[in-house]
């Protein structure tokens, strides 16, 4: 019976046939092209993302532009969740439909996971700098930007340093996007305390000691900031990302934003493929797309920095006039490699609890 059943079945379902291969492809040639691709992303008709608010690198513009050009749902899971939360939800969730298809992780939570993550290359593989991704494409760097400070000039003083934050006017006023042992955001921020503090991405003890420092004088403010906290005046002055603080000038126009001179730390974040997406087709386009020139510029939409930026540059597509509207950099900037990365988060594991407790 099996057997004539078959037989009468005719040839298998190449749509099918496209879905279960994607799960294993490592480009869109592993399923047949991008146009199989797509197709096979369209039948599972279905993304889940996790911890990508709207106002944060312009996900928001990001996410509308996806399921309009391929007529597939978004469902965008938890979007204030810091990058250990992502991890943790694809283990809580793992094999149900609603686990996170793809992680947007900061470096430290990235590298100490990439085991949960399915190597693709994206057909721009190539035009991204060897630097910012994994030879296999295991991870690959998305956008980034630099450590920044916020802060509303109707509120507090003018910032040009973060010395300027120990001071009386800024009592209970400071707050710093996320935990530094879960969030990038955060993370870096106390790298960028530590250069502007003596310390360096190899020695991150003196931004630990620069947070003290703020909880002791009474000015650290234990708030997780979002667009709401600025703009009700709850969070007056954020430590973020250069593009995530001038996001709030749109909306608040005494919201400024600055680089600290001597102490711009930069970063890039992870884009990776849960190794166990619920939908794997879906999951691959969805890299093809950011890493397209139209997802790279969208990036560059919302201030933060695409990673194939000099390769658009160079090649005429990248839209340079929101390029030169990012916030000015002064001084070489320092960008924590995986090894200072490591050796800074085993650190504030176990000395972050001095500010957190």
């Amino acid at each position: 019976m099996s057997l004539g059943a078959a037989a009468c079945g005719g040839p298998p379902d190449k749509d099918s046939d496209s879905t279960s291969k994607a799960a294993s492809a490592t480009s869109a040639k592993d399923v047949g092209g991008m146009d199989a691709l797509v197709k096979a992303a369209q039948k599972e008709g279905q993304l889940n993302v996790i911890a990508l608010p709207p106002t944060w690198a312009n996900y928001g513009k990001i996410i509308d532009a996806f399921e309009s050009k391929y007529d597939i749902k978004i469902n965008s899971a938890q979007p204030d969740a810091a990058s250990q939360d992502e991890i943790n939800a694809a283990n809580t969730l793992k094999g149900t439909k609603r686990a996170p298809d793809v992680f947007d992780l900061g470096q430290s939570v990235a590298l100490a996971n990439t085991a949960m993550f399915a190597p693709y290359k994206v057909a721009t593989f190539d035009s991204i700098p060897e630097d910012f991704k994994d030879p296999d494409g295991t991870w690959v760097n998305d956008y980034g930007g630099f450590m920044s400070i916020g802060f509303d000039t109707d509120k507090v003083p003018e910032v040009t340093s973060l010395d300027d934050l120990l001071g009386a006017k800024y009592k209970g006023k400071v707050a710093l996007n996320g935990d530094p042992t879960q969030a990038g955001a955060a993370f870096s921020g106390v790298v960028m305390a530590a250069v502007a503090n003596g310390g360096s991405a190899d020695d991150v003890a003196p931004g630990v000691d620069f947070f003290e420092k703020l909880k002791k004088a009474g000015n650290f403010l234990p708030v997780d900031p979002t667009p709401a906290t600025i703009e009700s005046g709850q969070t007056p002055v954020v430590i973020d990302w250069d593009y995530t603080n001038a996001a709030e000038t749109a909306k608040l126009p005494s919201w400024k934003v600055v680089v600290p001179e001597g102490a711009a730390v930069g970063g890039y974040y992870y884009q990776a493929i849960n190794k166990d997406a619920p939908h794997p087709a879906a999951a691959r386009l969805w890299q093809e797309f950011l890493y397209s020139d139209e997802g790279q510029n969208l990036y560059l939409g919302g201030g933060a920095r695409p990673v194939r930026a000099d390769a658009m540059k160079a090649d005429g597509t990248l839209d340079e006039a929101l390029y030169d509207k990012l916030p000015a950099v002064q001084g070489d900037p320092v960008l924590p490699t995986e090894e200072q990365t490591k050796t800074a988060a085993a650190y504030l594991s176990k000395n972050w609890s001095k500010v957190a407790g």
